[in-house]
C-alpha cells in the first residue's frame, strides 16, 4: 500500500486517491512533497542533529526544530550532548540509540509539516517506555493530517479511525479497534 501511495509503481487495477484525486494524475514531485514518511530505519547523514532535522524543511527556524524535538521527547537528550544540536551523529546516525534515531525522524517529519503522514513501523526500534514518550509526538504530528500507520504493535494503532488488517498481502478485516475486537476474527487473535 505504501509503495502504491508513493507511486513506486502504479496499481494494475483500481485507483489510489487522495481527496478524490487519482495519484497518477499528480506530478510525482508534488505528491511526495506533501507526504512525510517516518520509516522503520531512518536515513540520517553524517552531519549535525540540527542539519539532519532541517533537511526536511530548509527554511525551518531553530525554534521550530527545538519545538519538534520537544514534541517527541528528545530535546532534553540533545541539549545534554557535548555539542547539543551541533553534535555530529555519524554515518546513518550510528552514535544514537534506536529510540533517538526514531525520534529524530519523527521530529524531521514534524518540521516538514506534510498534509499526509506515513509512519512505517515508526516505533519498532524502541522499547515500550520510549514508545509511550513518542506517542505524544506522533499525536502532534498527526493532528489535522491524514496519517497512515504501518505497525505490528497493536498499541500503535488502537486509536486509529480505521484499521486495515493485512494477512499474506491481502486486507482480511477493517474497522476500529473496538469493532475488530468485537468480531473476534484475526485481529482479535493478535
Amino acid at each position: 500500500i505504501l509503495k502504491l501511495l508513493l507511486r513506486f509503481y502504479d496499481p494494475s487495477s483500481g485507483t489510489i486517491q487522495i481527496d478524490g484525486q487519482d495519484v497518477r494524475d499528480v506530478r510525482l514531485e508534488s505528491l511526495r512533497e506533501h507526504i512525510g514518511v517516518v520509516p522503520q530505519d531512518p536515513v540520517l547523514f553524517n552531519d549535525s542533529i540540527m542539519n539532519n532535522i532541517r533537511y526536511a524543511n530548509l527554511s525551518a527556524t531553530d525554534e521550530q526544530i527545538y519545538e519538534a524535538c520537544k514534541a517527541v521527547a528528545i530535546h532534553d537528550n540533545i541539549i545534554n550532548f557535548p555539542e547539543g544540536y551541533n553534535t555530529i551523529i555519524g554515518e546513518y546516525g550510528i552514535r544514537l540509540s534506536g529510540g533517538e534515531l526514531q525520534r529524530l525522524a519523527i521530529a524531521r517529519a514534524l518540521v516538514k509539516s506534510p498534509a499526509l503522514v506515513v509512519l512505517d513501523e515508526a516505533t519498532s526500534a524502541v522499547d515500550t517506555e520510549t514508545e509511550k514518550h513518542i506517542q505524544a509526538g506522533l499525536a502532534a504530528l498527526g493532528a489535522g493530517r491524514t496519517t497512515l500507520v504501518i505497525a505490528h504493535r497493536l498499541s500503535t494503532v488502537m486509536n486509529a479511525d480505521m484499521i486495515l488488517v493485512i494477512r499474506r498481502g491481502e486486507i482480511v478485516e477493517r474497522g476500529t479497534h473496538q469493532e475488530l475486537l468485537h468480531r473476534k476474527g484475526y485481529y482479535h487473535s493478535l
